[in-house]
Order: structure tokens, then sequence, then C-alpha cells
């Protein structure tokens, strides 16, 4: 756990801003840049399909209406969006739920906000998947004892749910070799050999597949029906001093959540904004959940899991993480 923290304190200096976003970097005080009645607040988040529903509620004014203003900044993953939210550089962040439990269980101030994305719940039909080359000799994640799995970080829910994958299979998760790389950087690795899988999300699992890799497992499904994969959140600091902004945020991301489930189509198009997926392969994309609250039940379970795998400093407390 010393290590893992020391590489978010490295991460959040690592986090960069991307040309796919907006990249309004005036105005780093806590409480945002305030500018003729509209609050800019920055937004720590991943390039994958997880986050469509923020570029397009901001599209279609629903956080305007509320004079809110996001200015997104990309990141590998929540593990070092975590630091960014804790030190002031974005008042909101995305993050997967192993990360906030992690963050949480040592005491770092966060505190979950909106829902952010689930689990289609379908085998072979999830947003996230397992993947090997098309004539990998690997067949089940049984097979992946001894060989290199890339995840885009180490000691989070990707993690936590290959291992999960790994057991259900018969195999033994302590002996897979976990690497850490991005997700848009895992298409080119796994076909040139240099990882023997990778557990991989959209739009670059479309990008996988149309490279001809094959699905050994669903590991999101694996951990729990209906998972609550990952919410957006704030420090807790940030939300004692600017319940305002925090509540303007809860009801503009609800909105957005509910037209990005029903607008699938819509939300294929937003990626396109800020990924650089072909039309191609676009309309390949598996599309995650977008349900209004989060799954408490599903997110027990993944506890349970960061438990056995000793992830956790003490045991998370759920009640005070979650909205």
């Amino acid at each position: 756990m010393r290590r893992l923290f020391a590489g978010l304190a490295v991460g959040a200096l690592l986090v960069a801003a991307s040309a796919c976003g907006s990249s309004d970097d005036s105005g780093t005080s806590d409480k945002g840049t305030s500018s003729g009645g509209t609050t800019t607040v920055k937004v720590g988040i991943i390039p994958i399909v997880d986050v469509a529903p923020l570029y397009l509620g901001q599209e279609k004014g629903f956080y305007s209406k509320r004079g809110l203003k996001l200015s997104m900044t990309t990141a590998q993953g929540g593990a070092a969006i975590v630091p960014g939210v804790t030190s002031g550089q974005f008042q909101f962040g995305f993050s997967n739920m192993t990360s906030l439990m992690v963050a949480q269980s040592n005491s770092v101030p966060v505190q979950a906000v909106a829902n952010g994305i689930a689990s289609t719940g379908a085998q072979g039909k999830d947003f996230g998947a397992l993947t090997v080359k098309k004539d990998s000799p690997v067949k089940s994640a049984k097979d992946l004892e001894g060989k290199k799995v890339a995840i885009n970080t180490l000691k989070n829910i990707n993690e936590t749910a290959v291992r999960e994958s790994v057991r259900k299979a018969g195999g033994d998760p302590d002996k897979v070799n976990f690497v850490e790389l991005a997700f848009d950087q895992m298409p080119a690795a796994l076909d040139g050999g240099q990882i023997d899988a990778a557990m991989v999300v959209e739009p670059a699992l479309a990008t996988v597949k149309s490279q001809g890799a094959r699905e050994i497992a669903s590991p999101l499904v694996d951990v729990a029906e209906g998972l609550t994969v990952a919410m957006y959140f704030t420090s807790t600091q940030y939300a004692q001093q600017n319940p305002d902004v925090v509540k303007k945020f809860q009801e503009a991301t609800a909105e957005s959540l509910a037209y990005a489930d029903a607008h699938p189509d819509e939300v294929r198009e937003t990626v396109t904004t800020y990924t650089k997926i072909p039309a191609d392969v676009l309309a390949q994309v598996i599309l995650p959940k977008w349900p209004a609250e989060p799954n408490r039940a599903s997110i027990e379970a993944l506890e349970k899991l960061g438990e056995q795998d000793g992830l956790f400093k003490s045991a998370p407390d759920l009640d005070k993480l979650l909205p």
C-alpha cells in the first residue's frame, strides 16, 4: 500500500490536459472560476466511453442552465484523479469504486456525489472485457497464470475484477503478472505481443476486437450483478464549503446520465469528440449502463474482494463515502 500511495502522489503530477476536451486552465482555486454568473469547475476524467454523459450534458446545456461550465482534464485512471481532487487541482473527478474505497480507507477525504456507470451484467456483452490475441494459447482466465496482463492502473477495480475471473475459472490470481498500461495503448501492445492479455474497456475494446482479439472473460460481470463500476466524486472539504455547486453538479449529472441512457446513438457520436476511434469501429462499441443510483449491494461485493486482496488499510466506510 505504501508503494500504491507513493504512486498516487506521482500520478497527480502526471495528469495532463487533453486536446480532446476543454483546456481552460484559468482559476485553479478550490471554488472553481466564476464569471458572469457561470462557475467553471474542473473535472478529472478518463478518455473512455464511460464519461460520455458529461460531454453530452455540457453540449445539451444541462450544466449551463444551472450556471456550471465543465473543464475536462484527462488522466490514465481513477488512482491518479483522486489526489488531483483532494489537492484542489480538480473540483470533481471520475473514479472506479475500488480506488475510491482505497482512498477512503486510508483517510483520504473523498466523497462520492453522483453515479457514474454500471456493468451491462451480460457475459460476453459488457463494455469491459479480458481479451487475448486470436491465436493465443490462452483459452480461459485460468490460463493467465504466469502471463502478463495489462490493466490501466494497478490495485484498482480492473485488477480486482480480473483476479475474480481467474478465481472463478479455477486459477490462482497471485500467479498473474499485472502490468500498468493506458487503455488506448492496449490494442497495439496486445497486437504486438508485448502483453499476453488486456483488461480493456470501450472504446479501446472495440479496437481490440477489430484486430481479431478474443474475449475470454467479462470480469466486471464476474464481480457482481449490476456492478457499480465508477462514480463522480469531490473532496469532503469542497463538498462542505460549496454545497450549492455540488448540488448543481449532481442535478446536471443525473440529467446527463438519463439522457445518455436513452440516446445511445448520440453517445456514440459524442465519443468521437474526445477519442480517436474510427467511425467503422465506433458502431461496434458496447455501451455501459448509466443508472441514476449506485448499486450498494454490488459495491459491498467489490469491497469484500478488495479486502480479500489486501487492498484496504482499514474497512471502507460506505455510509460516509456514498451520497
